[in-house]
């Protein structure tokens, strides 16, 4: 009996070909336009999370408590040598590096500027940064010079220095608040796309910086990059417990950037409220061309009901037909789905420059897709057919034989 209802449901809806691949097209772009969304969502949040990571901030970080609400130069981590013998043992730590911060005031003979200064340590923060690929000018600390410095292509520009160029760093000392002034050569301009990194930050190598600021071997910040991101964002590893003792606290980036985990999650609704959308768009097709079927084969029906055909079985031929209309659908949606979003992934979309909740996009934007796109949604629209499909089903089931056939001439 099952096997006669779908036959004869596959031969009905292909009686007006026209009609029913108009409506499967529309359905399947309606399939095509979640996938393809769903898949640009994705995208653009490993970019975000990528772009955030990968350019400086790293996967988590370790501070001394409370330093990144004043920014106090005196608050260094405590039990330095413990922590960094533990992340060095950490089997789901891949890389980590020491960085000293401090802001202070930079001075070229044409202007001056105030920065963040940033003491970093070249071999181990090439693995947390991305500094040393966005240089455009010079070099990034290969010489043994203790007094170069990396700055950024705006700052360059503000202060009217290029390569080679001397200035001068003004920062406080930590434990006297006395200047303490240091000349420098511009050794290195780098561009990222981001204004602040851009123009407000300097890189000198850590040593430098510490003796500048009186700390001894100190550090302010430990930038981690894990093995794999999932770990950044668990928030039940035992990870941030263990490197949150002595006065520390070990954060994520998904609290070091808690606007953009925000913006994150919204992006989820807005997926959900597009597919909402798109699937009550689709139910009006749905019910529209059911109808039009119906009508046109009212005789049939009439028919059927004379010969003693039950409503339950009148509606369930609707319902067959609705569920055939749906694969045809989803056939023609996942293909168009597939294709859009594999030639998007190719070419990418450019948001290079956009800045949003303090991170600029530097990479194309490129859909990422996956199998659940292709069952979950697919399911989902099958599902949504069939409710669709009882309304004019429910019609097709209180048709009265006498009436039907009145109708029909």
């Amino acid at each position: 009996m099952w096997l006669i209802l779908v036959k004869l449901a596959w031969r009905n809806i292909f009686r007006n070909k026209r009609r029913t691949l108009i409506a499967a097209t529309a359905i399947g772009i309606g399939l095509a336009a979640l996938i393809f969304v769903d898949a640009l969502m994705i995208g653009m949040t490993d970019n975000m999370v990528r772009t955030a990571t990968a350019s400086f901030l790293g996967d988590a970080q370790i501070h001394r408590a409370g330093f990144r609400d004043v920014q106090e130069v005196s608050l260094t981590i405590q039990a330095l040598d413990e922590v960094t013998n533990g992340l060095a043992q950490e089997g789901i730590v891949e890389h980590f590096t020491e960085r000293v911060l401090a802001p202070g005031m930079i001075t070229s003979p044409a202007n001056v500027s105030a920065i963040a200064l940033v003491g970093v340590h070249p071999p181990t923060e090439k693995f947390l940064s991305q500094i040393d690929d966005a240089i455009t000018e010079g070099v990034y600390f290969e010489g043994d010079s203790s007094r170069e410095i990396v700055i950024g292509a705006k700052l360059a520009e503000i202060l009217e220095i290029g390569l080679g160029d001397r200035v001068v760093v003004t920062v406080a000392q930590a434990e006297t608040g006395d200047l303490s002034q240091e000349m420098f050569r511009i050794s290195g301009i780098y561009y990222f796309a981001g204004e602040e990194m851009n123009a407000g930050m300097a890189f000198v190598r850590i040593e430098k910086a510490r003796e500048m600021l009186g700390i001894g071997n100190a550090a302010h910040e430990i930038a981690i990059k894990f093995t794999s991101l999932a770990y950044s964002q668990d928030p039940a590893l035992p990870f941030w417990e263990t490197y949150s003792e002595h006065g520390n606290e070990a954060l994520s980036w998904t609290e070091l950037m808690s606007q953009l985990t925000a913006i994150l999650e919204m992006t989820k609704y807005s997926k959900y409220i597009m597919a909402v959308i798109l699937f009550f768009l689709v139910a009006f097709g749905i019910i529209n061309t059911l109808f039009m079927s119906l009508y046109e084969r009212m005789f049939e029906f009439g028919v059927l009901r004379a010969v003693g055909t039950r409503p339950f079985g009148m509606a369930r031929v609707i319902l067959f037909e609705a569920g055939a209309l749906a694969m045809v659908s989803i056939g023609l949606g996942a293909i168009l789905g597939f294709v859009l979003t594999a030639v998007f992934a190719h070419v990418g979309i450019d948001y290079t420059g956009i800045e949003m909740t303090g991170v600029t996009i530097q990479e194309f934007i490129r859909p990422i897709m996956t199998v659940e796109q292709f069952i979950i949604y697919p399911v989902w629209l099958f599902i949504f057919t069939l409710i669709a499909g009882l309304y004019p089903a429910r019609h097709a089931a209180k048709i009265s034989p006498a009436t039907a056939m009145r109708r029909s001439f």
